[in-house]
């Protein structure tokens, strides 16, 4: 590629040594290119304006070190001569650390004496900062325990989360003195690693000071769920954990078995026992603080099961957390699965059956005909109770019993007879074995009595069995059990392990993320809220917002979601905001009103599904304007309803925008979907609504709530839709026309089309032929070639040959002539001789002549010979 380049540059060269005034063109227009450069980049330097210097970014009576030209150099040397340092790296443009600025300041009023806090400007590009070190957010929290550091922040950035964090590094490690100090050190929300050293025999006694540095390096390596280390110095006290030697660390856990570091298999080192520690802790409830932009910090959390979401104000410097203390006694019974009555088992107690009566439903046509089970769990195999004096009931065993039995409620539902019988049936998914189920049918007189006699009455939906109801599933219930039914504690305690509905649990801070709990739908001005996302079932259940989020409605909240068929109700998020200010045309549809509005079996509706951002759905509201005037009557609605802010039941949902379905009265369940491959505009849809609705007649009296305003649309709209029927009468003849029309010109195309494929076939065979003679004529072309080639070879050869006989014979024609004059100056002499010596020598001489000649004759054929 290189070659052909130098050759042009080459041949320029050569040019331009041939003409001289080429060569002083191109030099001439170099020079002047070269000025226009120069003159363009000096004028380039003058219009742009220099970057302005950069000015403090906190007050000068702020207690923050504000070093705004980035001497991060500066800030490494005040670092030595403090204990805790802090430094805010920051850009002066951006937001966030504008916002944090305020928040920083407020730290730093609060710990000035104690924590040195600088401010590095790492932005302007003539300072240090930006050269050392490259960032790829601000700001930068950066915290330093003497020589140990840097430990980034990562947390919100607020006044008191900073603050805790940073008296978190100032006392890494927790004295523990007393019982009742090392009773609430383990009794936190967080995991607690306990070292035992003593400080009698030297003020830093060995090993200690690699346990503090551990505990820096869990700072180090976790913000959010993080480790308490506490250190015990009383050996009374190290011995209520089993610590008895000095230097011994010990990680506590509340179900499973604590831990002590292991020194003989690990080496005693600050990143080993942090790694130790990290690896073997036991966290219940775990914190979640998104960050409020794009990640995938809940999606990752939801999809490992159902989780439990808990909303609460949290206050991070203080100092007792009564709420958070009750969540947490709430997690421990829900984990205990050793402390549960299912895993104690005593041989010593003897079985006896645990009762319930169950008042099933009445009979549609009877509805004073109820059939009233007696519900017997055998608790002689599986479940064994707690080591009482007297029997009794545990409700965990009869809530499992009755999930079980309703699966198969149809089958006591079905029969009417006043003697009781009994059935038996084997369960493997309840910590029981078998359950009985004794049936009678009563009439509705004689339930009192069963009501007096029972335990517990509890109808199959969890209400009142004195309520008239129906035959309807268990799921998304109305009603929903709170507080006020017989739950006793023991109910939630090992849940966990009883249930294949685990829950997950988490915290959420209200003060920051509560606007998730918003999207969730909460509403309580207290900024209490809890909510069970199940993201593989696609449910959304909140808790009852009348009641307060204290530790026994979590119990029931959680009791409630783990059976079977849960009596929790599907929340479906509905638009708040739309405010009706007197009589609309087209009905608002939300969440709350849909099953009010579109399923009244009184009514047709005709619904439009639309969002939004969806622009074709904005251009449809003049058609249903226009369609609602028309149509103005009590048994008609004319509805739309945003999708995008409200959930529908799975039934509901439509997979495409704009959408319009009609529900006709009196058959909800026959709704139909308007064509999607037809035009929307009002004739059409006049057809879609005439073909599937019943209007009023027009001769009635108009509806009494059509508005004033509309009532003159009653006197024409009956003659309107006879000229619409006229028109489309008229358009249908003139469609049949030109269908006429469009049938002559189709038979005349398929003419047409016959011939072209007649012409086709001919065309084609034509090309055949042509191809073959094309195909002959290339083999006559390249046999006439071949012939040709052999013609030139043979006539060069005989040019060769016709060269050498020319130069042959200009040969001999030289030989001759030479030779003939020899012989001519021979005779010439020999002819002299003989007239000088008479008659004799003339016969000589011939005989000479003839000698010469033969010789000569004989020395060609030896030179053609040798040629």
């Amino acid at each position: 590629m290189l070659r052909p380049a130098w050759l042009h540059v080459q041949r320029l060269l050569y040019l331009m040594g041939r003409r001289p005034d080429l060569l002083c063109g191109a030099i001439a227009l170099s020079c002047a290119l070269f000025v226009a450069l120069r003159f363009t980049c000096s004028r380039a330097k003058d219009v742009v304006l220099p970057a302005k210097p950069p000015v403090h970014f906190f007050p000068l009576q702020s207690p923050v070190v504000d070093l705004f030209l980035g001497q991060i150099d500066y800030a490494e040397h005040l670092r030595q001569e403090s204990e805790i340092t802090l430094y805010f790296l920051y850009a002066p443009w951006c937001a966030q650390s504008i916002a944090a600025r305020e928040e920083i300041e407020h730290v730093a009023n609060n710990l000035a004496d104690q924590v040195l806090f600088v401010a590095v400007n790492c932005w302007w590009h003539h300072g240090k900062c930006r050269k050392q070190r490259s960032f790829f957010f601000y700001p930068v929290i950066h915290l330093y325990h003497r020589s140990f550091g840097p430990i980034e922040y990562k947390g919100p950035l607020t006044a008191g989360y900073i603050e805790k964090f940073v008296r978190r590094v100032m006392s890494p490690v927790l004295y523990v003195p007393s019982m009742e100090k090392l009773k609430d050190f383990l009794f936190n929300l967080e995991p607690g690693v306990l070292g035992f050293f003593e400080f009698n025999a030297s003020p830093q006694p060995p090993g200690y000071l690699t346990f503090f540095r551990s505990a820096l390096h869990s700072l180090q390596k976790d913000y959010i769920d993080t480790i308490r280390f506490g250190v015990i110095t009383c050996r009374a006290l190290a011995k209520e954990i089993s610590l008895s030697s000095p230097g011994s660390v010990y990680l506590h856990r509340n179900l499973n078995s604590s831990l002590v570091y292991p020194h003989q298999e690990m080496n005693f080192t600050a990143a080993n026992i942090c790694k130790w520690a990290l690896d073997n802790r036991e966290t219940l409830l775990h914190w979640i603080r998104p960050h409020g932009g794009k990640s995938l910090l809940l999606n990752n959390e939801l999809k490992k099961g159902p989780a439990l979401f808990m909303f609460i104000p949290f206050n991070p410097l203080a100092e007792e957390q009564p709420l958070l203390h009750e969540i947490m006694e709430v997690v421990m019974k829900y984990n205990s699965c050793t402390q549960s009555p299912q895993h104690v088992e005593r041989e010593d107690v003897k079985p006896f059956p645990c009762c319930n009566t169950v008042v099933l439903p009445p009979w549609p046509l009877l509805s004073r005909v109820h059939n009233v089970c007696e519900l017997c769990v055998n608790q002689s195999r599986g479940v064994s109770p707690l080591p009482v004096t007297e029997p009794h009931c545990n409700f965990v065993d009869i809530a499992a019993a009755l999930d079980s039995f309703y699966l198969k409620e149809q089958i006591f539902l079905n029969f009417m007879s006043t003697v009781r019988g009994c059935s038996n049936f084997l369960s493997s998914y309840s910590p029981y074995f078998f359950y009985s189920a004794c049936c009678q049918t009563v009439s509705g007189g004689r339930i009192a009595s069963y009501q007096d006699n029972a335990s517990s009455v509890l109808s199959s939906q969890g209400k009142d069995p004195n309520e008239k109801s129906h035959i309807v599933p268990h799921i998304e219930e109305k009603g929903q059990r709170t507080s006020s039914y017989d739950l006793t504690s023991h109910a939630l305690t090992g849940l966990r392990c009883r249930t294949n509905k685990t829950l997950n649990m988490y915290l959420l801070d209200s003060n920051i993320s509560w606007v998730y709990a918003e999207r969730l739908g909460a509403s309580s001005q207290e900024r209490k809220f809890a909510a069970i996302i199940d993201l593989k079932e696609e449910i959304h259940y909140i808790i009852d917002q009348s009641q307060p989020l204290i530790g026994p409605t979590l119990e029931v909240f959680i009791q409630n979601f783990s059976k079977v068929y849960s009596p929790l109700r599907h929340h479906l998020a509905s638009d708040t905001t739309l405010s009706m200010s007197g009589p609309q045309l087209i009905t608002e549809v939300t969440s709350s009103t849909f099953r009010q509005v579109v399923l009244d079996s009184r009514k047709d509706v005709l619904l439009l599904f639309y969002t939004t951002w969806c622009g074709f759905c904005a251009t449809l509201n003049h058609i249903f304007i226009r369609l609602t005037q028309l149509l103005a009557t009590d048994s008609l609605i004319v509805a739309r309803i945003n999708i995008a802010q409200n959930d529908l039941p799975w039934e509901f949902i439509v997979d495409r925008v704009p959408t319009i379905m009609f529900f006709p009265q009196n058959r909800k369940d026959g709704s139909v979907k308007y064509p999607e491959d037809m035009q929307i505009n009002v004739p059409n849809l006049l057809r879609f609504i005439l073909k599937y609705a019943t209007l009023p007649s027009s001769a009635t009296d108009p509806p009494a709530s059509c508005p004033m305003h509309y009532l003159r649309y009653k006197e024409d709209h009956v003659s309107y839709l006879e000229r619409e029927i006229r028109r489309l009468r008229a358009e249908i003849e003139v469609l049949h026309e030109a269908q006429d029309q469009l049938a002559e010109h189709i038979s005349e195309a398929r003419r047409d089309a016959q011939e072209l494929r007649v012409q086709k076939q001919k065309l084609e065979q034509h090309n055949k032929a042509l191809e073959e003679h094309k195909e002959q004529l290339q083999a006559l072309y390249e046999q006439k070639a071949r012939e040709a080639g052999t013609m030139a070879d043979k006539i060069k050869e005989l040019v060769a040959a016709s060269e050498s006989l020319l130069a042959e014979n200009a040969l001999l024609k030289f030989l001759v002539v030479s030779l003939e004059a020899k012989n001519k100056a021979k005779l010439e002499s020999e002819k002299q001789e003989n007239l000088e010596d008479g008659s004799d020598g003339t016969e000589v001489s011939e005989g000479s002549a003839e000698v010469t000649e033969g010789s000569v004759t004989l020395d060609y054929n030896k030179d053609n010979r040798t040629d």
